[in-house]
């Protein structure tokens, strides 16, 4: 048998190179490489998970803002498993002094990010203390789909049991996720995917400190991104705002409800050239102060009532006052930092009433 096959060897090779070049075996394909990974750029803000404290037993106490995008980066060496990273310092800032500059600056950034092909996702790094108004600005003024996620940590890097890094990995993972674009603007912390719109800071202590009344979109465990939920709200691209049309925001305040409360800080806010005050109760207002509200509102200032309920306040229209008869807008569930981001937004394109609560209603 041997030696037939030894014969039969040479025949059949000069019978295989005769064959049309279609029907000649061909060599194996190369494997394909794997494909590439995401390219994720990280926008550092500064904020606690950029602090340091004096020692590692300093969880409370400690310095915001202190450590560089590059050390963050460091600190995380599992990252580049994930996703071609480079990060950038846009400020180095804690989040409580973020003003409207900073907001602007922060959205053009992010939209020429958004429009470069060489850039898949976008993560900030940002305090904690506004970090839901920034989330739900950008929310509202970004034109894309790409996945923009906001990251923060309740506990400096330098303390025992620091969550900042783990933050910002899953953050990465998420920014990387193909099942992340067209969500929206996300916050992942303590493990939790949730929307820019609806998460806010309900604790200060604690590493569960963000949480949104109507539960989180999904969660992240190992790098791996688990959905559960979709937003319901118009955003990024299906909204009508659009930053690179925003050139500033106009004065928008905040007006805190309590027992006794007269009209001092209305009228002042007025005097200071407020454009809206938004009514930080819930849902009511003292009749002292019904006469005050409604002379403001013939002097073109527009009333928006909210409620400070921390678990999902929810504002009905012509419920606890006439909103049609004083020609006030309420929030509907949106809490008074985000009713303040959205009406200063919404005034750079309208000042009439039907129209600002019609944007309360779809954003």
């Amino acid at each position: 048998m041997k030696n037939l096959l030894s014969v039969l060897s040479p025949a059949l090779l000069a019978l295989t190179l005769l064959l049309p070049p279609g029907l000649q075996a061909e060599e194996p394909a190369p494997t394909e490489t794997a494909e590439r990974l995401p390219r994720v750029v990280i926008l550092a803000t500064g904020g606690t998970i950029a602090g340091a404290g004096a020692g590692a037993a300093n969880s409370a106490t400690y310095q915001a803002a202190k450590v560089p995008v590059e050390q963050l980066l460091a600190n995380v060496p599992q990252l580049p498993a994930l996703a071609e990273v480079r990060g950038e310092q846009v400020f180095q800032i804690a989040s409580e002094s973020f003003g409207n500059e900073q907001l602007l600056a922060l959205g053009r950034r992010v939209a020429e990010l958004a429009e470069n092909p060489e850039v898949d996702g976008i993560v900030i790094t940002h305090g904690t203390d506004t970090l839901e108004e920034t989330a739900y600005f950008l929310t509202l003024v970004e034109r894309t789909d790409k996945p923009i996620v906001l990251v923060g940590s309740m506990r400096p890097g330098t303390a025992l049991s620091a969550d900042g890094p783990l933050n910002l990995y899953n953050a990465v993972a998420v920014a990387g996720n193909l099942q992340s674009r067209g969500k929206g603007v996300l916050v992942t912390l303590n493990d939790e995917i949730h929307s820019g719109r609806d998460v806010s800071k309900a604790l200060n202590i604690r590493t569960d400190a963000f949480q949104s009344p109507w539960g989180p979109l999904g969660m992240v465990v190992e790098g791996k991104s688990y959905w559960f939920r979709l937003p319901a709200k118009r955003h990024t691209l299906n909204s009508e705002f659009d930053i690179r049309q925003i050139a500033s925001l106009p004065r928008v305040d905040i007006a805190y409800a309590y027992g006794n409360l007269d009209d001092t800080a209305y009228r002042a806010f007025a005097g200071a050239g407020a454009r809206a005050i938004v009514h930080a109760g819930n849902g009511s207002v003292a009749a002292a102060l019904v006469q005050a509200l409604q002379a403001l509102r013939q002097q073109g200032l527009q009333i928006i009532r909210s409620s400070r309920a921390d678990r999902g306040g929810f504002v009905l229209r012509n419920a606890e006052q006439p909103d049609d008869k004083y020609d006030w807008v309420v929030a509907h569930d949106l809490n008074p930092q985000k009713a303040r981001i959205l009406a200063m937004v919404a005034l750079t394109r309208t000042q009439d009433s039907r129209e600002l609560q019609r944007i309360f209603w779809e954003y």
